[in-house]
């Protein structure tokens, strides 16, 4: 596999980087210390500017190519953790209670910091390459504040690139397609109001219980009933909670659904048929229903050309036989789909070798992996900027 030698020669640095962000994971946009360790080892490597407090924590490191003016292309990683209590037993694992790197954003990271080193040292291309360092992207949608904050306008990024680690796609393989990669994703939340009372007189109550029953099953019907078949749609109900004892009918019950689709008129036809049909339910058992319908990340959707590009990037690092340019759509989100709004380009996903699945307690970011993303990132310059 080309790994370019130069980045291989400072895979042990990557490694220790990618160890240190394992070890000290932030949640959300609360990512103050990891964009600080992104800033210093940019500082060391001579990149040209940094701009901190981007998105709020976000980070953009500007790296002057020696070919003159040009386009500029943003390479993005986004940098926040999760809420989980990890139990991989590394020696370098997480170092703060419930949170930890359970989705490979500290190998992300890293793959551009190595990206960010050669172009630094090598600067062959022409035009100007933006670093995006990217909080909250698993909750918050840190990718729609860095655009909003003008990132696109201010540094003029005329193309926008991204990579995912793959746990169990084979090593250093590489998958995208044009159009649409990944899901919209919206939340519903359902609170039904009754009338509390003792379990043994159902009568002198409302229960919301077999409301919450009855509407969590008609649900279902959206994606079987509603949905031409050639669409996607998926409406998984996560959560459900009520009552606090085996003798009391409650007040209360709620439950909570995730909503996955791939273009706004199925979006829409999500939500109007989930209010109609709670709201339908809530008349028939005679509950009140309150519904928090969050408009969550848009689809991820690639452009064709960008697409093409990065996947012909792809095979000079990986070959032709470890590339496919026309995976199959993914239900998952991501909030790059923000970027891929303002600006043309495309999102690409890297296999990693087995291991735990992403969100996992037991998932680590295979440190081998690191250089092959950055010698795409640094590739993918090298070509879109030629000297």
């Amino acid at each position: 596999m080309p790994v370019l030698n130069r980045i291989a020669e400072f895979g042990p640095e990557m490694t220790a980087w990618r160890r240190h962000l394992h070890a000290h994971p932030e949640l959300g946009f609360d990512c103050g210390e990891t964009a600080a360790f992104i800033v210093a080892r940019l500082r060391e490597m001579g990149v040209d500017e940094i701009h901190e407090g981007i998105g709020r924590t976000g980070v953009v490191a500007i790296i002057e190519g020696q070919g003159g003016p040009g386009a500029t292309i943003g390479l993005r990683a986004d940098m926040d953790a999760l809420p989980i209590t990890e139990t991989t037993g590394r020696d370098y694992a997480s170092t703060v209670p419930g949170r930890m790197h359970a989705c490979g954003h500290d190998g992300h990271v890293t793959m551009l910091m190595g990206a960010a080193k050669y172009l630094a040292e090598t600067r062959r291309f022409s035009g100007r390459v933006a670093l995006i360092f990217q909080p909250a992207e698993e909750d918050g949608g840190g990718g729609l504040a860095m655009v909003q904050d003008g990132m696109m306008e201010r540094f003029a990024i005329g193309e926008v690139y991204g990579i995912h680690n793959s746990p169990n796609t084979p090593f250093g393989h590489f998958h995208t397609s044009p159009g649409a990669l990944m899901a919209a994703v919206d939340t519903v939340w359902v609170r039904l109001t009754g009338r509390g009372g003792h379990g043994a007189t159902p009568h002198d109550t409302i229960d919301p219980i077999p409301a919450a029953i009855g509407m969590i099953g008609a649900l279902q019907t959206v994606v079987s009933r509603n949905l031409n078949p050639i669409e996607e749609l998926v409406v998984s109900v996560t959560q459900v909670h009520a009552g606090t004892a085996s003798n009391i009918i409650p007040e209360e019950a709620w439950f909570c659904a995730t909503v996955r689709s791939f273009t706004p008129e199925v979006r829409e036809l999500a939500k109007r048929r989930i209010h109609e049909i709670v709201e339908g339910h809530a008349a028939a058992y005679g509950v009140t229903a309150a519904i928090d319908y969050d408009w969550g990340y848009p689809p991820t959707v690639n452009h064709p050309a960008q697409a093409a590009f990065a996947a012909g990037v792809a095979r000079e690092v990986s070959g032709e036989a470890a590339v496919v340019d026309d995976a199959p759509k993914e239900m998952g989100a991501e909030d790059f789909s923000y970027m891929l709004e303002a600006r043309p380009g495309a999102y690409l996903f890297m296999g990693t070798g087995p291991g735990a699945g992403l969100h996992h307690p037991m998932f680590d970011f295979n440190d081998e992996a690191a250089p092959v993303g950055a010698s795409f990132f640094a590739r993918l310059v090298e070509r879109a900027l030629p000297l």
